[in-house]
């Protein structure tokens, strides 16, 4: 369900990335807007919350398939290079890197101790109960994030996984 909240940025490029998708639920529109609001949850002062935002639905955009493919984040990452002077016009230098790192970062890092990135990884983390995983705080990269994880009741999610 898409946030009233949300920057006009962050709808764009979810419309955009739905249009796109071919693939199966598991890390369809339902993920991203989890890990949306799962970022929201994750902002402190030291985050860029767009980067967070768009993270959300940018991370698994360029998958080949919905199960296993530890290549679709430096895919996401090099496709963000032909948004860069449309959808993600308005954002800064920094915020392009960083958003791009994560994307890029998510499938195989754990912790890169910059707080945006590691926010985008725990928002994307915190969602892995769809796959009735239930997140482990510790292997968690933020504090809050880790909060979350150990407060979260995952069995009852898990019988509402989509």
């Amino acid at each position: 369900m898409i946030q009233t909240d949300m920057p006009e940025i962050v709808k764009k490029v979810r419309e955009l990335v739905q249009s796109r998708w071919t693939l199966g639920s598991l890390h369809g529109i339902n993920h991203w807007d989890r890990v949306y609001g799962y970022g929201q949850q994750l902002l402190t002062p030291d985050v860029h919350p767009l980067v967070v935002a768009l993270f959300a639905y940018l991370h698994d955009s360029c998958r080949e398939v919905d199960g296993m493919d530890f290549e679709h984040g430096p895919r996401a990452a090099e496709w963000m290079e032909s948004l860069r002077d449309t959808y993600l016009k308005e954002i800064s230098d920094e915020d392009f890197h960083l958003l791009k790192e994560a994307c890029r970062l998510h499938t195989e890092v754990e912790k890169t101790g910059n707080p945006t990135i590691d926010a985008c990884f725990d928002a994307d983390r915190l969602d892995l109960w769809r796959a009735d995983i239930v997140p482990d705080p510790e292997r968690l990269a933020t504090e809050k994030g880790k909060q979350i994880a150990a407060n979260t009741d995952y069995e009852e999610l898990m019988g509402f996984a989509p």
